[in-house]
């Protein structure tokens, strides 16, 4: 990289550091033995198999009980082993960027680690002070009023030109739906039309989260009148130049007040953090008319999985989304019956998300490859990024994160 070019992506790696744990004494000695590691892994896989190469050179096989995922390790040091049970999801992150562990490809070791988590229990989960100082750092992102507009900027605001290096030409950043062969576009125009399906022929609607424009644009061209906000100023210049027809505002959610046939939000929730569900829940009910409807897609965490969850923070939360925080259904939906929303028609397509991500990440490469990503994206961060995309796509694949849409509708 040119030593005069401004370094992107800085706010989400340093961010992300803060959440850093060096593996020294204390966790030598709060982790267990390596092998007893090794064992807790190998005993709790059911199905699939690691075939593990130790930093001895010595080769184990664990699992192997039963067809599922399977995946080749490379474990170079056995600190990997110290992050990973001290530190979870965010030491395994950085062990693997410290080149202490390889796989030709993780994406099954994530979703055999998601698929086992109950019966891995806390041998892959930060624990001790760890966890607790993991959860401390979490809460410095918070999504107050001014928070939410930093955490935005830190992972929208990379700029409009590195999504549309790797993103379809709809530029939808969320998952699709029917995903068939390397067809996105038409799939996210799925996604577009089954949420459009769900407010049929609302006259006025409302966009919460909406991105650079696309699905604003394709609802308006319909005819409705489209209200859009989004707290990011790099979609709203792309989205008022390239999907005109709405009216696009720079605006929270919890600012606005007005009378709507419909409001759309897609995969903007888990943006937000537990303590303001609540008042996206409030926000959908003042704003829509009686018998509106909300069309919602979401990301869910495993209701079994929730607890131990939310009670610290993961990969994604340190480094990519900060102060975000998956969805919990039966809470969520608790939320919206109290305040006269009526659950309907609750789809589930986490298989579509896990193409989604695969997709996403061979563009991704190709647009390394080719030297289309923009100036000032170095290798830590293409590293991270495409961690990101296989992190995700094997948490899909291994049925511990989900994707739905589903509709509100306001008692009338």
């Amino acid at each position: 990289m040119d030593a005069v070019t401004t370094r992107r992506g800085e706010r989400l790696i340093e961010g992300g550091r803060r959440f850093a744990r060096k593996p020294g004494l204390i966790a030598r000695t709060i982790a267990p033995g390596f092998g007893k590691i090794i064992d807790r892994i190998d005993a709790a896989l059911v199905t699939g198999a690691i075939h593990a190469v130790l930093p001895d050179g010595s080769r184990r096989t664990l699992g192997g009980r039963a067809p599922g995922f399977e995946c080749e390790v490379e474990l170079r040091s056995w600190n990997a082993l110290v992050r990973l049970a001290s530190n979870g999801s965010v030491g395994w992150y950085q062990a693997w960027a410290s080149g202490e562990w390889w796989s030709p490809d993780p994406v099954p070791l994530f979703a055999l680690f998601m698929q086992h988590a109950e019966r891995l229990g806390d041998t892959a989960r930060a624990k001790g002070p760890f966890r607790h100082a993991l959860k401390l750092a979490h809460l410095v992102n918070r999504n107050s009023h001014s928070g939410a507009r930093r955490n935005i900027a830190a992972h929208y605001d990379l700029g409009n030109d590195f999504y549309e290096a790797w993103l379809d030409p709809t530029m939808s950043y969320s998952s699709a739906i029917e995903v068939r062969g390397d067809d996105l576009e038409a799939a996210q125009r799925r996604k577009w039309q089954a949420l459009e399906r769900r407010i049929g022929d609302a006259q006025t609607v409302l966009e919460i989260g909406c991105g650079w424009g696309g699905l604003a644009a394709d609802i308006a061209g319909g005819g409705g009148a489209v209200t859009a906000i989004s707290l990011s100023e790099e979609q709203l210049a792309f989205a008022r130049q390239r999907n005109p027809g709405p009216d696009y505002r720079r605006q929270d959610y919890r600012e606005v007040a007005g009378a709507f046939d419909a409001v759309v939000s897609v995969e903007m929730v888990e943006a937000l953090g537990r303590e303001y569900w609540p008042d996206f829940m409030d926000c959908l009910a003042r704003n829509l008319k009686p018998a509106g409807r909300a069309a919602i897609q979401y990301i869910s965490m495993r209701e079994d999985l929730f607890g131990d969850y939310a009670s610290s923070a993961d990969f994604i939360q340190a480094y990519i989304f900060p102060g975000g925080l998956l969805i919990r259904t039966s809470e969520f939906r608790t939320l919206a019956e109290q305040r006269g929303l009526a659950w309907r028609d609750q789809t589930d397509f986490g298989t579509d998300y896990a193409e989604t991500l695969r997709l996403w990440r061979v563009r991704f490469d190709a647009a390394v490859r080719e030297g289309r990503l923009p100036a000032g994206f170095d290798d830590t961060f293409v590293d991270l990024w495409r961690y990101y995309l296989m992190y995700c796509e094997g948490g899909f694949r291994g049925g511990g994160i989900d994707v739905h849409q589903v509709t509100l509708v306001k008692k009338g």
